[in-house]
């Protein structure tokens, strides 16, 4: 039984090995599968403003794989749920040709004036994103690169960020509550990379949003991880996801009480990395000599 409040939405996401996460052999543990598999879920409903409630896990478990690792799993999932203020009320356990972790949370809010979606934003908006970009997909970069390069970097403290970032990345829950209740006009999860998760608020909303590449907040270390993949660390930031960060849109004179509100509840800042602008709706992205950059984050297709 759950109590309902007055707005409820409802967010659901999959992953499945071999195409959204790897399971050991250095990458992931069973129990960082669990935590991200749920984070990654919040993270839609952190974009939206919502309270976190309930959620439900499915799990597709392949043969072979131990009862220990799905109990690791869900242990992994528990741990973030509890520090979420998430339930965790039920689920499913298949058998499936490879392991699949299904997740629905539903969010809760007394108004819809309390939420944000991705439409809303109006040409000479600003666009910010919250804490530092690229840790992720620098440290994927890396163990993609294989075992020399990672054996080269062993040890170094961005690393162990950057994978800390990937394995168990934390969905800023208290900072789109805050958010979408002080003036935000749209506002995105960077699920699947700034490249691509700003098209799809720029096409939500009717507008361009025009980002500026050397404002972006980059990860500590993060020049270090992507020149050992030799990759632009400025295009990896914008266009490799997994940072589960937010993007949002503000009017100018709102910034200053943003800015405010924001710090009453984290001790993350906001980056200011563009404007809104008329025109076809999507993004473009500004180089250092004001060159248009052609970039491209995660996309789905079948």
């Amino acid at each position: 039984m759950v109590r309902a409040r007055p707005i409820c939405v409802t967010s659901v996401d999959t992953s499945v090995e071999g195409v959204h996460f790897r399971l050991g052999d250095g990458w992931m543990s069973a129990r960082d599968v669990g935590w991200r598999s749920l984070a990654v879920a919040l993270s839609d409903l952190a974009a939206m403003g919502a309270e976190p409630g309930e959620a439900y896990i499915a799990l597709g478990l392949p043969q072979g794989l131990p009862e220990q690792e799905a109990l690791e799993l869900m242990r992994g999932a528990q741990e973030l749920a509890e520090q979420c203020g998430t339930v965790i009320a039920g689920g499913d356990v298949v058998r499936a040709p490879a392991l699949m972790v299904s997740v629905t949370v539903v969010g809760w809010s007394d108004s819809p004036d309390d939420l944000a979606s991705r439409a809303g934003a109006v040409p000479g908006d600003l666009i910010a994103v919250t804490g530092r970009l690229g840790g992720a997909g620098a440290a994927l970069a890396v163990l993609e690169a294989g075992a020399d390069t990672v054996s080269g970097l062993a040890g170094s403290a961005p690393l162990r960020a950057a994978l800390g970032r990937l394995r168990r990345p934390f969905p800023r829950l208290s900072e789109g509550a805050a958010l979408a209740g002080e003036g935000v006009r749209a506002m995105i999860d960077l699920s699947d990379g700034l490249a691509t998760d700003a098209v799809h608020l720029g096409m939500a909303s009717g507008v361009r949003l025009r980002i500026e590449l050397e404002s972006l907040p980059l990860e500590p270390g993060l020049a270090e991880l992507a020149g050992a993949c030799s990759l632009d660390p400025l295009a990896l930031a914008a266009s490799a996801g997994e940072d589960y960060e937010l993007c949002l849109c503000v009017s100018p004179p709102e910034r200053e009480a943003v800015e405010r509100r924001l710090a009453q509840v984290s001790d993350t800042a906001l980056a200011w990395v563009g404007e809104v602008h008329a025109g076809q709706p999507g993004a473009t992205f500004i180089g250092a000599r004001g060159e248009e950059r052609e970039l491209r984050g995660f996309e789905h297709h079948w």
